[in-house]
């Protein structure tokens, strides 16, 4: 779209807002897509054209969009208690509850809860804890954390570190050098010749042990993962991942963080990603789906243990000096506590199990086309990484230009997808039913087939 065929809404934006993700150059040139509103798994832009949101809009929209019970718990909330903080021993009946309610859904026993307004916040919440209960123990010098290359854990300063993404780190001057990262748990990617999944976990593993013995075990203070990595391409762990780094961790007396930002709440079909890669972490983050997302809430979960030491080391000076004005916001924990009813009298985990078959078997179902390299997913997600010859995993020349012509070509049918890179990730609200699921994947043919076209005529496939 050439600049004089801008809307005025779009000029508007252009000189009012600097977008997150998004390159300012081309923005200015192509304008904005303005969604107007949403309902279910559609949202509808400014022409009136439907789209099925095959993201649910950040992998957070759980329960799709327009729900009225949510809308309901908020007005609800708003008549009657529209601020109040938890600072200096303050509360809330909203805030107790849901922190009631995570403590009694989530697989590994949690003692206390911490509320923030965003993933980002909840990462940098966790390190600050756990260098707070290093000191308390007498630690001082154990203030490293452990990343993966590939992961996403926010973009804060501290958050971004432990990112691992080029993006996030190359004109910010970051990571800082307390955060190191270790190998991506990406089988076909990265596996040997001949590496069995099990092989290639103990290998990870192993490379995880050597990191933390480089470093010193005395320094090492906290490994940090997300039971799929989300932004980093919907990367599923390989089978015994989980079990051979928690064996390291536990061998180094190293604090595990579980950031469930994205697993959260049913996406992988269960309530956490824990349980559906075995994972025993220290403390969890959790956003998004918290209150899948109509409202913005993050809250961080720690252990008995943790606890004991925080709160005994708050007792020793005027007051634990961390928190949020938003942090346990009373609007977003109405809505949390409320989303937690409908996920359970809905039964969303059961429906995501239910439909997660169907959703697997479309998305795989490409995965012998000329430019799927592989289609890889778990519940109600999932990836198709694209590349110039499947067999042996090669990237594209020009890495990161065909991913987003294929989303470019799934958007004039209608369907919003998110490119990360070559690969395509597909994360649809938990209410998807067998009819949206097709609606998602019916263009995908059609689409490769002129992706592959393009590339081809780009010289994008070599």
């Amino acid at each position: 779209m050439a600049n004089d065929m801008l809307t005025n809404a779009q000029m508007r934006d252009i000189e009012a807002l600097l977008h997150p993700y998004t390159n300012a150059v081309t923005h200015r040139q192509v304008g904005a897509h303005l969604i107007e509103r949403g309902r279910g798994c559609h949202v509808w832009d400014d022409a009136g054209k439907r789209y099925i949101e095959g993201m649910a809009g950040l992998w957070c929209a759980g329960l799709g969009f327009g729900d009225d019970e949510l809308i309901d718990s908020a007005r609800e909330q708003l008549g009657k208690l529209p601020y109040y903080h938890l600072f200096g021993g303050r509360t809330h009946e909203p805030a107790i509850e849901l922190a009631e309610k995570i403590k009694e859904l989530y697989p590994v026993p949690m003692a206390r809860v911490f509320y923030c307004s965003s993933g980002s916040e909840a990462n940098d919440t966790q390190v600050k804890l756990i260098w707070y209960m290093m000191n308390a123990r007498g630690k001082p010098q154990k203030k490293k954390i452990i990343s993966r290359r590939k992961a996403y854990h926010g973009v804060t300063l501290v958050a971004a570190s432990m990112t691992g993404l080029p993006i996030n780190h190359g004109q910010f001057d970051l990571p800082f050098d307390f955060v190191k990262h270790t190998s991506t748990p990406h089988f076909w990617r990265e596996a040997r010749d001949g590496e069995t999944e099990e092989q290639f976990s103990a290998r990870l593993a192993a490379e995880l042990d050597a990191l933390i013995e480089a470093e010193g075990p005395d320094t090492v203070a906290a490994f940090i993962s997300e039971p799929v990595m989300g932004a980093g391409g919907v990367i599923v762990p390989p089978r015994g991942y989980f079990e051979a780094v928690g064996a390291v961790l536990r061998k180094h007396d190293v604090l595990w963080i579980d950031d469930e930002v994205i697993c959260g709440f049913g996406r992988t079909g269960n309530w956490f990603g824990a349980e559906t890669f075995g994972m025993q972490p220290t403390s969890v983050s959790m956003a998004k789906q918290l209150t899948a997302s109509y409202v913005p809430l993050s809250a961080v979960a720690i252990n008995q243990e943790m606890a004991d030491v925080i709160e005994a080391e708050s007792g020793r000076h005027p007051s634990l000096g961390h928190g949020y004005t938003y942090g346990g916001h009373p609007l977003g924990c109405a809505v949390g506590v409320k989303a937690i009813e409908i996920y359970q009298k809905r039964n969303i985990v059961d429906h995501v199990r239910r439909m997660a078959p169907a959703f697997q078997a479309r998305l795989r179902s490409f995965a012998g086309h000329p430019l799927v390299g592989e289609a890889r997913g778990v519940g109600l997600m999932g990836a198709l990484e694209l590349s110039p010859d499947p067999k042996s995993a090669a990237m594209f020349k020009t890495p990161g230009k065909v991913g987003p012509k294929l989303m470019s070509e799934l958007l004039k049918h209608g369907v919003i997808l998110r490119a990360i890179g070559d690969s395509l990730a597909f994360c649809p609200p938990m209410i998807i039913d067998e009819d949206g699921i097709e609606e998602i994947f019916a263009p995908m043919e059609a689409a490769l087939d002129a992706t592959h076209a393009w590339a081809k005529a780009e010289g994008h496939l070599g």
